[in-house]
């Protein structure tokens, strides 16, 4: 449980020292991570879209429609109104898909403490800005609330974090006063978190690791082995670098968590959303198909096209993401993309 000897934030329980929490997103990472925070005895209370949803959560506890099977905390609340969750809470956890975060943080902005962490575990770049979440909020929300910005991010399923398995995770903050917090308030026998200064670091490999994780998907569906699989994801991780360090990142955040930590689960898991796309596209099936079947949203079909655009726009080479764009939006042969990608230039690896 997680206590603050100082009192002075309004937005921390007077009584008691404990966080206050709001945890916008019903989705399955935002249910298993505000399900974690409840259970580390904080107060935490989650905001969901859906009415159906919110009535679940607070009657019986679950989640049937994005982690089934799963009993969250009993203490975890969950309303419907962005104003009551967010109004006298000291953290505000993001966890919404990021292309819909600007509607939603405009939403949100009148309510949150002047003083309130705000923290992202979502994973993307907008597409129409080419933004990441927290460019976005510093947009929005101005400097001030930028300086109290948390990513959050690494190899972590939400199942898993939801059954108690053991995992890590990132968080990353110019703050280290915020990181801390950040870091005190989800830590538990089951979950480590690791503090680290490099934020757009983090968020680009969160983002990134999205798009390659589709790649080895279609490598997996189109039967090219694990020779294939490993070759990708070691050359994902060199475009997610480049990329990174294009936009002023660390070159050793992407041997983290966040970076080979986060790509390797995602690339190799049966649990990626953006793996089992890739999988399906490799089999032959049509990208809207595949998402119609799909109630969770796989942030890389999207962030595909904003990762491709945001390299092209800085001039960095990333012929897995050009590939893997042009076979979701492009209709380029899955087979095809991949010949191209083993025909090209010979040159030293870098």
């Amino acid at each position: 449980m997680m206590t603050m000897n100082t009192m002075t934030d309004g937005t921390i329980n007077k009584t008691t020292g404990i966080e206050r929490i709001a945890v916008i997103g019903g989705g399955s990472w935002g249910t298993a991570l505000a399900g974690r925070l409840a259970a580390n005895g904080l107060d935490t209370l989650l905001w969901a879209y859906e009415p159906e949803l919110v009535a679940e959560i607070n009657s019986s506890h679950t989640n049937s429609a994005y982690l089934p099977g799963i009993n969250l905390h009993p203490t975890l609340a969950c309303t419907g109104n962005l104003e009551e969750a967010t109004c006298g809470r000291s953290i505000v956890l993001l966890v919404t898909p990021v292309q819909v975060m600007r509607g939603v943080l405009k939403q949100l902005a009148p309510y949150i403490e002047k003083n309130a962490i705000i923290v992202n575990a979502s994973k993307g770049i907008e597409l129409e800005t080419l933004q990441t979440v927290s460019q976005i909020c510093g947009e929005l929300l101005g400097d001030a609330a930028l300086e109290r910005y948390v990513a959050l991010s690494g190899p972590t399923f939400a199942r898993e974090v939801a059954q108690e398995l053991p995992s890590l995770i990132v968080a990353a903050s110019h703050n280290s006063i915020a990181s801390h917090r950040v870091q005190a308030a989800f830590s538990c026998p089951c979950l480590r978190v690791y503090t680290n200064s490099d934020v757009i670091g983090v968020e680009l490999g969160g983002a990134v690791k999205n798009v390659i994780a589709i790649a080895a998907g279609i490598c997996d569906g189109l039967g090219f082995g694990h020779n294939a699989r490993a070759a990708l994801i070691t050359r994902g991780l060199a475009e997610m670098k480049r990329l990174g360090q294009a936009m002023g990142a660390e070159a050793a955040t992407f041997a983290g968590l966040a970076g080979m930590g986060d790509l390797v689960l995602t690339c190799t898991g049966d649990l990626s959303r953006n793996r089992t796309v890739g999988f399906k596209l490799g089999q032959g099936m049509k990208l809207t198909d595949i998402l119609a079947e799909m109630r969770m949203v796989a942030e890389g079909v999207k962030s595909a096209e904003s990762v491709y655009l945001l390299s092209r726009r800085l001039g960095v080479e990333m012929p897995i993401v050009e590939k893997t764009y042009q076979i979701l939006h492009e209709d380029k042969p899955a087979r095809q993309a991949v010949i191209e990608l083993m025909a090209r230039d010979l040159k030293e690896e870098g």
